[in-house]
């Protein structure tokens, strides 16, 4: 017996159902918060299922629901600056992670990490994340709502895939593999 066009229909969107809440997804770059690394317009896959195996680490970029009183769109598209248990603060323009300065060759024209709320200094509660944006002068991000939920997390962006002139794996360090 043949297969009906109603069961391969089906099938595939069960398929497609299950790959896009386990696997991974696409999101479209609408914020200018993260360029250069990435472009408002572009597209990126964001996976979900390695994150599960694969603890999220400083330099990951991720989509994520922003806290309510960010008053962003949702979801929000940053850089994990560092992870629960670490201390970050701002000085002089520059971040520093548990007392060493960051080596950020990603940001925004070299432009300096200003604080954006008088605060200068956060503890990273166990379970957050603290995330920049990479163009620093117009970013909305930890400094102003502070760490986010790994929880709130939808995935690691790790493919900029359209426009396809524009396609390139996404590094933790901002460098071409």
């Amino acid at each position: 017996m043949g297969v009906t066009l109603a069961e391969t229909l089906i099938g595939t969107l069960v398929i497609f159902v299950l790959l896009q809440t386990f696997v991974g997804r696409t999101y479209a770059v609408e914020q200018t918060s993260m360029e250069p690394t990435l472009e408002p317009e572009q597209r990126v896959i964001v996976d979900r299922l390695t994150p599960r195996f694969d603890p999220y680490k400083p330099g990951d970029i991720i989509v994520f629901e922003a806290p309510a009183h960010a008053h962003l769109q949702a979801p929000a598209i940053k850089r994990i600056i560092a992870t629960g248990g670490s201390v970050v603060e701002i000085a002089d323009g520059q971040v520093f992670v548990d007392g060493v300065v960051l080596d950020e060759p990603y940001i925004f024209g070299n432009e300096p990490t200003m604080s954006a709320s008088g605060q200068s200094r956060w503890v990273v509660p166990p379970g957050q994340l603290f995330v920049l944006g990479d163009h620093r002068a117009v970013s909305v991000d930890s400094r102003s709502f502070g760490p986010v939920e790994i929880s709130s997390v939808v995935g690691r962006a790790w493919l900029r895939f359209l426009p396809i002139e524009d396609a390139a794996l996404l590094t933790r360090d901002g460098s071409s593999p």
